[in-house]
Protein backbone atom coordinates (compact mmCIF):
# COMPACT_ATOMS: atom_id res chain seq x y z
CA UNK A 1 0.00 0.00 0.00
CA UNK A 2 1.33 3.48 -1.16
CA UNK A 3 0.93 6.84 0.53
CA UNK A 4 -2.27 9.11 -1.62
CA UNK A 5 -0.77 11.88 -3.39
CA UNK A 6 -2.90 14.85 -5.27
CA UNK A 7 -0.56 14.48 -8.09
CA UNK A 8 -1.86 11.38 -8.91
CA UNK A 9 -5.79 11.38 -7.54
CA UNK A 10 -8.44 11.29 -10.68
CA UNK A 11 -11.97 12.55 -10.81
CA UNK A 12 -13.94 10.87 -13.25
CA UNK A 13 -17.26 11.82 -13.97
CA UNK A 14 -20.77 11.26 -15.37
CA UNK A 15 -24.21 12.38 -15.76
CA UNK A 16 -26.72 10.32 -13.80
CA UNK A 17 -30.10 8.88 -15.91
CA UNK A 18 -31.89 8.55 -12.52
CA UNK A 19 -31.08 10.83 -9.12
CA UNK A 20 -28.39 8.81 -7.01
CA UNK A 21 -28.02 5.93 -9.37
CA UNK A 22 -24.88 5.93 -10.81
CA UNK A 23 -24.65 4.49 -14.50
CA UNK A 24 -22.40 1.27 -15.01
CA UNK A 25 -20.69 3.21 -18.49
CA UNK A 26 -20.18 6.83 -19.54
CA UNK A 27 -17.51 7.94 -16.88
CA UNK A 28 -15.01 10.38 -18.69
CA UNK A 29 -12.04 11.39 -16.51
CA UNK A 30 -11.74 15.16 -15.87
CA UNK A 31 -9.23 17.94 -14.68
CA UNK A 32 -9.23 19.04 -11.30
CA UNK A 33 -7.66 20.97 -8.91
CA UNK A 34 -8.99 20.61 -5.81
CA UNK A 35 -12.27 19.16 -3.98
CA UNK A 36 -13.58 19.09 -0.28
CA UNK A 37 -16.26 16.81 -1.00
CA UNK A 38 -17.47 14.13 1.36
CA UNK A 39 -20.31 12.24 3.33
CA UNK A 40 -19.95 13.56 7.00
CA UNK A 41 -21.85 11.80 10.05
CA UNK A 42 -21.64 14.21 12.82
CA UNK A 43 -22.30 12.58 16.55
CA UNK A 44 -24.73 13.86 18.90
CA UNK A 45 -24.34 13.39 22.34
CA UNK A 46 -26.24 11.56 24.60
CA UNK A 47 -28.81 13.18 26.95
CA UNK A 48 -29.50 10.70 29.19
CA UNK A 49 -29.83 11.19 32.72
CA UNK A 50 -29.28 8.72 35.71
CA UNK A 51 -25.89 6.79 34.72
CA UNK A 52 -23.44 8.80 36.18
CA UNK A 53 -21.42 11.80 35.00
CA UNK A 54 -19.16 9.33 32.23
CA UNK A 55 -22.71 9.56 30.03
CA UNK A 56 -23.27 6.92 27.45
CA UNK A 57 -22.81 6.19 23.76
CA UNK A 58 -23.40 9.43 21.14
CA UNK A 59 -25.60 8.73 18.22
CA UNK A 60 -24.73 9.22 14.63
CA UNK A 61 -27.08 12.41 13.34
CA UNK A 62 -28.08 12.38 9.47
CA UNK A 63 -25.54 12.28 6.11
CA UNK A 64 -24.36 15.73 4.68
CA UNK A 65 -22.18 15.17 1.24
CA UNK A 66 -21.52 19.45 0.28
CA UNK A 67 -18.40 20.55 -1.07
CA UNK A 68 -16.13 22.50 -3.72
CA UNK A 69 -14.70 21.21 -6.44
CA UNK A 70 -11.94 23.63 -8.30
CA UNK A 71 -11.40 22.90 -11.77
CA UNK A 72 -10.06 24.39 -14.71
CA UNK A 73 -11.14 26.99 -17.30
CA UNK A 74 -10.50 24.61 -19.93
CA UNK A 75 -11.80 24.11 -23.64
CA UNK A 76 -13.23 21.26 -23.18
CA UNK A 77 -13.91 19.47 -19.77
CA UNK A 78 -15.74 23.15 -18.67
CA UNK A 79 -18.67 22.07 -21.38
CA UNK A 80 -19.43 19.27 -18.62
CA UNK A 81 -19.32 21.67 -15.44
CA UNK A 82 -21.61 24.40 -17.59
CA UNK A 83 -24.14 21.05 -18.31
CA UNK A 84 -24.02 20.70 -14.58
CA UNK A 85 -25.15 24.01 -14.01
CA UNK A 86 -27.30 24.87 -16.61
CA UNK A 87 -28.67 21.26 -18.19
CA UNK A 88 -28.01 20.16 -21.32
CA UNK A 89 -26.80 22.94 -24.13
CA UNK A 90 -28.21 23.42 -27.79
CA UNK A 91 -25.69 22.75 -30.12
CA UNK A 92 -24.84 23.73 -33.43
CA UNK A 93 -21.70 23.66 -36.22
CA UNK A 94 -19.80 20.46 -37.60
CA UNK A 95 -16.36 20.86 -35.85
CA UNK A 96 -15.98 23.81 -34.50
CA UNK A 97 -19.35 23.16 -32.55
CA UNK A 98 -21.33 25.68 -30.97
CA UNK A 99 -22.72 24.90 -27.34
CA UNK A 100 -25.55 27.50 -26.01
CA UNK A 101 -25.95 26.65 -21.96
CA UNK A 102 -28.72 28.95 -20.94
CA UNK A 103 -30.11 29.38 -17.41
CA UNK A 104 -33.30 28.97 -15.82
CA UNK A 105 -33.68 25.44 -16.39
CA UNK A 106 -36.88 23.54 -14.72
CA UNK A 107 -34.51 20.47 -13.50
CA UNK A 108 -31.03 20.05 -13.17
CA UNK A 109 -28.73 16.98 -14.07
CA UNK A 110 -27.55 14.74 -11.27
CA UNK A 111 -24.18 13.75 -11.33
CA UNK A 112 -21.89 10.90 -10.25
CA UNK A 113 -18.19 11.84 -9.23
CA UNK A 114 -15.70 9.66 -8.67
CA UNK A 115 -12.60 10.57 -6.54
CA UNK A 116 -9.38 8.12 -6.69
CA UNK A 117 -6.24 7.80 -5.05
CA UNK A 118 -4.45 5.30 -7.30
CA UNK A 119 -1.81 4.97 -4.62
CA UNK A 120 -3.52 3.36 -2.04
CA UNK A 121 -5.29 2.38 -3.62
CA UNK A 122 -8.93 3.83 -2.75
CA UNK A 123 -12.21 5.10 -4.72
CA UNK A 124 -15.08 6.23 -3.66
CA UNK A 125 -18.46 7.82 -5.86
CA UNK A 126 -20.23 11.19 -4.92
CA UNK A 127 -23.60 10.37 -6.33
CA UNK A 128 -26.64 12.56 -6.54
CA UNK A 129 -24.36 15.44 -6.95
CA UNK A 130 -25.83 18.37 -8.58
CA UNK A 131 -24.13 22.03 -9.06
CA UNK A 132 -25.41 24.48 -6.63
CA UNK A 133 -22.86 27.88 -7.62
CA UNK A 134 -20.37 28.65 -9.72
CA UNK A 135 -17.94 30.72 -9.31
CA UNK A 136 -14.94 32.38 -11.77
CA UNK A 137 -12.74 35.30 -10.67
CA UNK A 138 -11.26 37.22 -13.56
CA UNK A 139 -8.12 38.97 -13.40
CA UNK A 140 -4.74 40.45 -15.18
CA UNK A 141 -3.12 36.95 -15.35
CA UNK A 142 -2.85 33.82 -13.58
CA UNK A 143 -4.37 30.31 -13.58
CA UNK A 144 -8.18 30.21 -14.31
CA UNK A 145 -10.31 28.54 -12.62
CA UNK A 146 -14.15 27.70 -11.64
CA UNK A 147 -14.94 26.52 -8.25
CA UNK A 148 -18.08 23.78 -8.30
CA UNK A 149 -20.23 24.17 -5.71
CA UNK A 150 -22.15 20.92 -4.96
CA UNK A 151 -24.77 19.18 -3.00
CA UNK A 152 -24.85 15.26 -3.11
CA UNK A 153 -26.68 12.21 -1.70
CA UNK A 154 -24.41 10.47 -0.74
CA UNK A 155 -20.78 8.98 -0.75
CA UNK A 156 -19.69 4.78 -1.70
CA UNK A 157 -17.57 2.98 0.70
CA UNK A 158 -13.84 3.33 -0.40
CA UNK A 159 -13.14 0.20 -2.63
CA UNK A 160 -9.77 -0.86 -4.12
CA UNK A 161 -10.91 -0.71 -7.71
CA UNK A 162 -12.19 2.12 -9.57
CA UNK A 163 -15.87 2.06 -10.48
CA UNK A 164 -15.43 3.81 -13.97
CA UNK A 165 -13.55 0.92 -15.96
CA UNK A 166 -11.26 2.89 -18.35
CA UNK A 167 -12.35 6.66 -18.98
CA UNK A 168 -11.59 8.45 -21.74
CA UNK A 169 -10.18 11.85 -20.79
CA UNK A 170 -12.17 15.15 -21.25
CA UNK A 171 -9.98 17.73 -21.23
CA UNK A 172 -7.90 20.64 -23.56
CA UNK A 173 -5.67 23.84 -23.19
CA UNK A 174 -6.81 26.22 -20.74
CA UNK A 175 -8.10 29.40 -21.14
CA UNK A 176 -5.85 32.55 -20.08
CA UNK A 177 -6.63 34.77 -17.91
CA UNK A 178 -4.75 37.55 -20.39
CA UNK A 179 -6.75 36.70 -23.05
CA UNK A 180 -10.35 37.98 -21.23
CA UNK A 181 -12.71 40.52 -21.66
CA UNK A 182 -15.19 42.41 -20.44
CA UNK A 183 -17.99 43.73 -22.76
CA UNK A 184 -20.66 46.66 -22.26
CA UNK A 185 -23.02 46.66 -24.85
CA UNK A 186 -20.96 45.05 -27.24
CA UNK A 187 -17.84 47.84 -26.07
CA UNK A 188 -14.88 46.37 -24.47
CA UNK A 189 -14.32 48.11 -20.92
CA UNK A 190 -11.32 49.69 -19.74
CA UNK A 191 -10.13 50.15 -16.50
CA UNK A 192 -10.86 47.03 -14.87
CA UNK A 193 -8.89 45.70 -12.63
CA UNK A 194 -10.30 42.39 -11.19
CA UNK A 195 -13.58 40.84 -11.51
CA UNK A 196 -15.94 37.81 -10.43
CA UNK A 197 -18.88 36.27 -11.96
CA UNK A 198 -21.03 34.13 -9.58
CA UNK A 199 -23.76 31.88 -10.71
CA UNK A 200 -26.74 30.40 -7.85
CA UNK A 201 -29.16 28.02 -8.51
CA UNK A 202 -30.11 28.43 -4.82
CA UNK A 203 -31.05 24.39 -4.39
CA UNK A 204 -33.40 23.53 -1.75
CA UNK A 205 -32.25 20.29 -0.36
CA UNK A 206 -35.16 18.45 -0.13
CA UNK A 207 -34.98 16.84 3.44
CA UNK A 208 -37.11 13.95 4.46
CA UNK A 209 -37.39 10.87 7.00
CA UNK A 210 -35.21 8.33 5.45
CA UNK A 211 -33.73 5.11 6.74
CA UNK A 212 -30.20 5.77 6.02
CA UNK A 213 -30.19 9.50 6.82
CA UNK A 214 -29.67 11.02 3.36
CA UNK A 215 -31.92 13.78 1.74
CA UNK A 216 -33.97 12.58 -1.05
CA UNK A 217 -32.62 15.60 -3.85
CA UNK A 218 -32.42 18.96 -4.25
CA UNK A 219 -35.19 21.27 -6.13
CA UNK A 220 -33.66 24.84 -8.18
CA UNK A 221 -34.91 27.54 -6.62
CA UNK A 222 -34.41 31.27 -7.71
CA UNK A 223 -31.53 31.66 -9.74
CA UNK A 224 -29.10 34.93 -8.91
CA UNK A 225 -25.83 35.78 -10.70
CA UNK A 226 -23.64 38.90 -10.15
CA UNK A 227 -20.68 40.45 -11.48
CA UNK A 228 -18.64 42.14 -9.54
CA UNK A 229 -16.01 44.91 -11.14
CA UNK A 230 -13.62 46.12 -9.90
CA UNK A 231 -12.53 49.40 -11.70
CA UNK A 232 -9.91 52.37 -11.43
CA UNK A 233 -11.89 55.54 -11.23
CA UNK A 234 -11.23 57.58 -15.03
CA UNK A 235 -14.68 57.61 -16.00
CA UNK A 236 -18.55 58.25 -15.06
CA UNK A 237 -19.56 55.59 -17.66
CA UNK A 238 -20.66 53.17 -15.09
CA UNK A 239 -21.53 55.83 -12.61
CA UNK A 240 -24.36 57.22 -14.89
CA UNK A 241 -25.43 53.43 -15.22
CA UNK A 242 -25.95 53.40 -11.79
CA UNK A 243 -27.30 56.75 -10.80
CA UNK A 244 -30.02 56.50 -14.03
CA UNK A 245 -30.73 53.02 -12.80
CA UNK A 246 -30.28 51.75 -16.96
CA UNK A 247 -29.87 48.27 -17.55
CA UNK A 248 -27.12 47.44 -19.49
CA UNK A 249 -25.63 44.20 -20.94
CA UNK A 250 -22.18 43.02 -19.82
CA UNK A 251 -20.38 39.97 -21.22
CA UNK A 252 -17.29 38.01 -19.91
CA UNK A 253 -15.34 35.99 -21.83
CA UNK A 254 -11.86 34.10 -23.02
CA UNK A 255 -10.76 33.48 -27.09
CA UNK A 256 -8.10 31.10 -27.61
CA UNK A 257 -7.74 30.82 -31.10
CA UNK A 258 -10.57 29.07 -33.06
CA UNK A 259 -12.65 28.38 -29.55
CA UNK A 260 -13.90 30.73 -27.16
CA UNK A 261 -16.05 30.84 -24.06
CA UNK A 262 -18.42 33.70 -23.31
CA UNK A 263 -20.72 34.48 -20.75
CA UNK A 264 -23.64 37.19 -21.71
CA UNK A 265 -25.98 38.36 -18.93
CA UNK A 266 -27.92 41.17 -21.20
CA UNK A 267 -29.59 42.35 -18.45
CA UNK A 268 -28.42 43.98 -15.45
CA UNK A 269 -28.76 46.71 -13.09
CA UNK A 270 -25.50 48.15 -10.57
CA UNK A 271 -25.69 49.73 -7.74
CA UNK A 272 -24.70 52.93 -6.95
CA UNK A 273 -21.32 52.60 -5.15
CA UNK A 274 -18.65 54.44 -2.86
CA UNK A 275 -15.32 55.87 -4.20
CA UNK A 276 -12.99 56.26 -1.16
CA UNK A 277 -9.70 57.67 -0.78
CA UNK A 278 -7.40 55.76 1.11
CA UNK A 279 -4.15 57.34 -0.07
CA UNK A 280 -2.04 58.77 -2.44
CA UNK A 281 -2.71 56.33 -5.26
CA UNK A 282 -5.49 55.86 -7.78
CA UNK A 283 -9.00 55.81 -6.76
CA UNK A 284 -11.08 52.69 -7.00
CA UNK A 285 -14.76 51.64 -7.37
CA UNK A 286 -16.27 48.55 -7.26
CA UNK A 287 -19.81 47.50 -8.57
CA UNK A 288 -21.77 44.42 -8.30
CA UNK A 289 -24.23 44.29 -10.99
CA UNK A 290 -26.84 42.29 -10.27
CA UNK A 291 -28.38 40.21 -13.09
CA UNK A 292 -32.50 40.32 -14.17
CA UNK A 293 -34.34 37.70 -15.54
CA UNK A 294 -37.36 40.27 -16.66
CA UNK A 295 -36.26 39.90 -20.16
CA UNK A 296 -35.07 36.47 -20.69
CA UNK A 297 -32.60 34.38 -19.68
CA UNK A 298 -30.48 35.95 -16.57
CA UNK A 299 -27.32 33.83 -17.90
CA UNK A 300 -26.58 32.57 -21.40
CA UNK A 301 -23.10 31.07 -21.93
CA UNK A 302 -21.50 30.00 -24.92
CA UNK A 303 -18.68 27.50 -25.33
CA UNK A 304 -16.97 27.08 -29.03
CA UNK A 305 -14.72 24.39 -29.24
CA UNK A 306 -14.14 20.73 -31.35
CA UNK A 307 -16.22 18.82 -28.68
CA UNK A 308 -18.96 17.57 -30.16
CA UNK A 309 -21.40 16.57 -27.67
CA UNK A 310 -21.95 16.70 -23.62
CA UNK A 311 -23.38 13.73 -22.65
CA UNK A 312 -27.46 12.89 -23.17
Amino acid sequence: MGYGQGINAVCHGVVETTYGVSPATGFRKLPFVSHSLGEERPLIEDDQLGFGREGLDPSYDVATNDGDIVVPVDQAAIGFWLRAMFGAPVTTGAGPYTHVFQSGASALPSLSLEIGSPDVPSFSTHYGAVANQMRIALARSGMLNATISLMAQGETAEEAASAAGTPSALTGPRFAQATGSIMRGGVALGSIVSADLAISNGLDKVEVIREDGRIDGVVPGVLAATLTLRTRFNTLALFNDATNKTPIALEVGWVAGGTSLKFALPRVFLPRPKKPIEGPRGIMAEFTAQASGAGGHKVTATLVNTTAIYGA
